[in-house]
C-alpha cells in the first residue's frame, strides 16, 4: 500500500514542465549538490518507483500539497551521519534532541508532536519501519542514516496513501540504488572521541540479474566522561544490506532486501540537575556507569513490480521487520535530579557517590518487536483521472519481559543485590492487526488546475495480556481495542501564471493509541488544513504555507523515554480539544559567478500549539503543548568553485520546548528546554575524478545547552566535533 507509481509522478512533471513550472524545479534541483553525488533516476539507478513517494526535490514542487526531499546531494555534501541534523533543514519538522549523536530520535511534524517520533508514519523503502507501527510505535530501531540515499517528507492530503499515523507527515527514507553498472563507493571518516564512521557497497544493475552488497561501521567513544568509571558513553553500529534484482522485461520487476543491524550503546535516560550542567554539560552521574542498550534488527522486503500496458501498473511487497533490544539502565534516577533542583540538596551526594543508599532499581527494559504484512498498488489512467487504489494487511506485535537488578551503593562503588522477577506492567504481551486501504484520483481539471482526491479506510485491533511472574497460569489481565475510521482528504494545485502557483488542501487524521488501549478509549482524531503560494524565476523558488491542526482530544502516548504530562508513563493520556498552527516558509536560489555558485537555502518555522478550553483533567485554555518549539529555522549556503573546492556552512536554530502540557502556566523554570543555534562548517576538496576529502566542524562556536529534559534531568547537544573523511568511488 506504500506506493506511489510512476505515471502519478509523470503526470504531475508533465503538467509543471506543460505549465512551465520547471523554473521553480531549478533552483532546488541546483542546491548545494555535486555531480558525483546525483539520485538514482538521474545516473539511472536500478531503484524500483514503489520505494518512492515523492522523488526528487523538483517533483515536491508539483505535489497537490506540500513535500520536501532532503537529496543525495545534500546527504553526502553535509556528510550527514544524524537524522536529526538532516530534517532540521526542513520546515514544519521539530526535532528534540536526545543523546547528540541522533541515535533514537525525537522527530515531530506539524500537528504530530515529537515523542519519540511515534505520531510520524515512518517508512524505509515505502515499508513502515517503525519496530511495532500500531502496538508500540515508539521509534527505539531507527535506519542507519549514512545508508540512506535521501529522505522524504510528506505532508497534507496526499500523505492519506501511507499511514498510519495521518496527522503530522510522512518520512521515507531511500536506501542506496542498485547501480546500473559494476561500481560502488567507499567512505571513511574520522573524527574526535575516536569516532569512525566506515561505508562500502557495491553492485551491478547492467544485466537482467542485478545485486547490491552494502556495509555500514559507526563508532565512537562518546563526548560525555562518567563519574569514577573506565567505561566510554559511546557506541558501535553495524549494519549490512543484500539486495538482489531480476528484470524479466515484459513480466515484470523483482526486488529482494535483507538487512541486519547491531548496536550497542552505553547510553542512559540520566541527565544533570542544572547546577551540574553549568558546572560540566558533558559530565554523567556515577549511577549510569552500568547503563546500556543492546538491540538487533532484520528485515526482509520482496517487491514484484509489473507494467500491465501503457495505462496500468501493479505493485506488490510483502514484508517482515524483527527486532530485539534491551536498555539496560537506572530506574527512576530522575527522582534524585528533581529533588535537588526543587531545593533538597541531601539527594546531591547520592548523585555524586558521596551517600550510600540501598535497594537501587537497575531494570532490564527486555522487548522483541514483530512487524510483517503484504500491501498492494494498482495504478491507472483513465482519460485526464491518474487513480491509484492500495490495500495493506499488517501484524504487529510486542513481547515485553523486564526483570529488574538491585544494586547498593557503597562508597561510590555498585554492588548487585537481587534480581526481581517481572510481572505486571513489566510483563506482558500486545498485538495488533490492521486492514487498510485508500484510492486517490489525481484529477488533471484544465491546464491551470490539478485536484487530488484520496480516502483511506483503517480498521484495526490491539489487545494486551498482563501476565504475573508465572505465564503458563495465563494473564492476570486483558484489554482490548477496536476501531475502524474513514480519513477523506482534498487538495487541489493552482497556476496563477507562469510563475506562481497557489494550493490548499484538507485531510482527515488519526493516530494510533497502542497495545494498551482500553475497548472504549477513543483514538486522536484531527482536522488539518493548509494553503500556500509558490513562486519561481529562474534559480529563486519561494513558498509559503500556512497549516492548521484542530484536534477534538489531543491524546499523549506514554512511554519512559517521554513520560506523559502527569507522569505516566504507560498508556495514554487525553489532554483535551487543541489546536496547532503555524507558517513554513522556505527561500531557495543560486548565484552564478563566472567560476563559483553561491547557492543558498533559508527554511523557517512558526508554530503555535495551545490547549483549548478546559477539560476534565485539569488543563486550561491557553496550556501549551510539549515538544514543539514556537520558532525553528535553518540556512544551508556556501561557495562552489570550479577547481573542486567547496566551502559551505550549515545554521540551524530551534527554539525551547516545554516537556509536559501547561508548562507555560506550571512548569516551571526545570520543565523548558534552551534555545539553540549551531553552525557547522565543511569544506570539500576534489583531488580526482573519482576521489574526494572533506574536513567537517560540528558546533563550530563549542554552544552547549539544555536540548532535552525528559526524562530524567538536562541532557546537552554534541559539543564542537572536528572529522575529516574521504570518499572514493570505484
Amino acid at each position: 500500500m506504500i506506493l506511489i507509481n510512476s505515471r502519478l509522478r509523470n503526470a504531475i512533471k508533465m503538467k509543471v514542465k506543460n505549465l512551465k513550472m520547471k523554473k521553480l524545479a531549478v533552483a532546488m534541483a541546483t542546491l548545494i549538490s555535486v555531480p558525483a553525488y546525483l539520485s538514482a533516476e538521474e545516473t539511472d539507478g536500478y531503484l524500483l518507483d514503489s520505494i518512492e513517494i515523492i522523488g526528487t526535490k523538483d517533483r515536491a514542487q508539483g505535489l497537490p500539497g506540500s513535500g520536501y526531499v532532503v537529496d543525495a546531494g545534500q546527504m553526502k555534501t553535509e556528510a550527514i551521519d544524524d537524522i536529526n541534523q538532516a530534517l532540521k533543514t526542513v520546515p514544519g519538522i521539530y526535532i528534540r534532541e536526545e543523546d547528540g549523536y541522533g541515535l533514537r530520535p525525537n522527530i515531530g511534524i506539524r500537528g504530530a508532536t515529537s515523542e519519540r517520533s511515534e505520531k510520524v508514519t515512518l517508512m524505509e523503502d515505502g515499508v513502515l519501519i517503525a519496530p511495532a507501527p500500531y502496538t508500540a510505535p515508539a521509534a527505539y530501531y531507527f535506519p542507519t542514516i549514512l545508508r540512506m540515499q535521501s529522505i522524504e517528507v510528506l505532508k497534507g492530503a496526499s500523505m492519506l496513501k501511507y499511514g498510519p499515523q495521518t496527522t503530522g507527515g510522512v518520512l521515507n527514507m531511500i536506501s542506496t540504488p542498485i547501480p546500473t553498472s559494476l561500481s560502488g563507493i567507499v567512505s571513511t571518516f574520522f573524527g574526535q572521541n575516536n569516532q569512525i564512521n566506515g561505508h562500502i557497497y557495491f553492485g551491478d544493475g547492467s544485466g537482467p540479474f542485478k545485486f547490491l552488497f552494502e556495509g555500514v561501521t559507526r563508532q565512537t567513544d562518546g563526548f560525555k566522561s562518567i563519574d569514577r568509571s573506565n567505561r566510554d558513553s559511546g557506541f558501535s553500529i553495524s549494519d549490512y544490506v543484500v539486495k538482489l534484482g531480476f528484470d524479466t522485461g515484459e513480466a515484470g520487476k523483482l526486488l529482494f532486501k535483507a538487512s541486519r543491524t547491531e548496536q550497542t550503546s552505553n547510553e542512559t535516560y540520566l541527565g544533570l540537575t542544572d547546577a551540574d550542567f553549568n558546572a560540566n554539560p558533558n559530565r554523567r552521574y556515577g549511577l549510569s556507569t552500568i547503563d546500556q542498550m543492546t538491540n538487533k534488527h532484520e528485515g526482509y522486503n520482496l517487491t514484484y513490480s509489473h507494467e500491465i500496458d501503457d495505462s496500468k501498473n501493479f505493485t506488490v511487497t510483502a514484508y517482515k521487520n524483527y527486532y530485539q533490544r534491551d536498555w539496560f539502565k537506572v530506574a527512576k534516577g530522575g527522582s534524585y535530579v528533581d529533588a535537588v533542583n526543587g531545593g533538597d540538596a541531601s539527594q546531591q551526594g547520592i548523585l555524586d557517590g558521596t551517600t550510600d543508599v540501598a535497594g537501587l532499581t537497575y531494570k532490564h527494559n527486555h522487548r522483541a518487536y514483530e512487524s510483517e504484512g503484504i500491501q498492494a498498488n494498482l495504478n491507472f489512467v483513465v482519460d485526464n483521472h491518474d487513480i491509484d487504489f492500495g490495500v495493506r494487511k499488517h501484524k504487529d506485535n510486542m513481547n515485553r519481559f523486564q526483570p529488574q537488578d538491585k544494586y547498593d551503593q557503597v562508597s561510590g562503588a555498585y554492588v548487585y543485590q537481587s534480581t526481581v522477577t517481572p510481572s505486571g506492567s513489566n510483563n506482558r504481551f500486545e498485538e495488533a492487526d490492521a486492514t487498510t486501504m485508500f484510492i486517490s484520483d489525481a484529477w488533471q481539471v484544465n491546464d491551470a488546475m490539478l485536484v487530488n482526491a484520496v480516502l483511506r479506510y483503517e480498521d484495526y485491533e490491539t489487545s494486551r495480556k498482563q501476565y504475573g511472574t508465572d505465564r503458563s497460569a495465563g494473564p492476570a489481565s486483558t484489554k482490548n481495542h477496536e476501531t475502524d475510521i474513514l480519513l477523506p482528504g482534498l487538495s487541489v494545485t493552482y497556476d496563477i501564471n507562469d510563475n506562481l502557483q497557489t494550493l490548499a488542501g484538507y485531510h482527515k487524521g488519526f493516530t494510533p493509541i497502542g497495545g494498551g488501549a482500553d475497548s472504549n478509549e477513543e483514538v486522536e482524531e484531527s482536522a488539518n488544513f493548509e494553503a500556500g503560494l509558490r513562486y519561481g524565476s529562474g534559480n529563486l523558488f519561494v513558498e509559503g504555507i500556512y497549516f492548521y491542526s484542530d484536534f477534538s482530544d489531543k491524546t499523549e502516548l506514554c512511554s519512559v523515554g517521554s513520560p506523559c504530562s502527569n507522569g505516566a508513563t504507560a498508556g495514554s493520556l487525553k489532554t483535551g480539544e487543541a489546536e496547532i498552527s503555524g507558517l513554513e516558509f522556505q527561500v531557495v536560489n543560486t548565484f552564478e559567478g563566472d567560476s563559483y555558485n553561491v547557492p543558498l537555502a533559508f527554511a523557517y518555522t512558526y508554530t503555535k500549539a495551545e490547549i483549548k478550553g478546559a477539560n476534565q483533567n485539569g488543563f486550561q485554555d491557553g496550556d501549551k503543548l510539549p515538544h514543539i518549539p514556537e520558532s525553528s529555522f535553518s540556512l544551508r549556503t556556501g561557495i562552489e568553485h570550479a577547481s573542486g573546492w567547496d566551502n559551505y556552512a550549515i545554521m540551524k536554530h530551534i527554539g525551547s520546548m516545554g516537556d509536559v502540557t501547561g508548562y507555560n502556566r506550571t512548569g516551571g523554570s526545570f520543565s523548558e528546554t534552551d534555545s539553540l543555534f549551531v553552525l557547522d562548517l565543511i569544506s570539500r576538496y576534489q583531488i580526482a575524478d573519482n576521489t574526494s576529502v572533506f574536513l567537517k566542524v560540528e558546533n563550530a562556536f563549542d554552544d552547549q545547552k539544555i536540548i532535552s529534559r525528559s526524562p530524567d534531568g538536562a541532557r546537552p547537544n554534541k559539543p564542537r566535533t572536528v572529522s575529516t573523511g574521504v570518499v572514493v568511488n570505484f
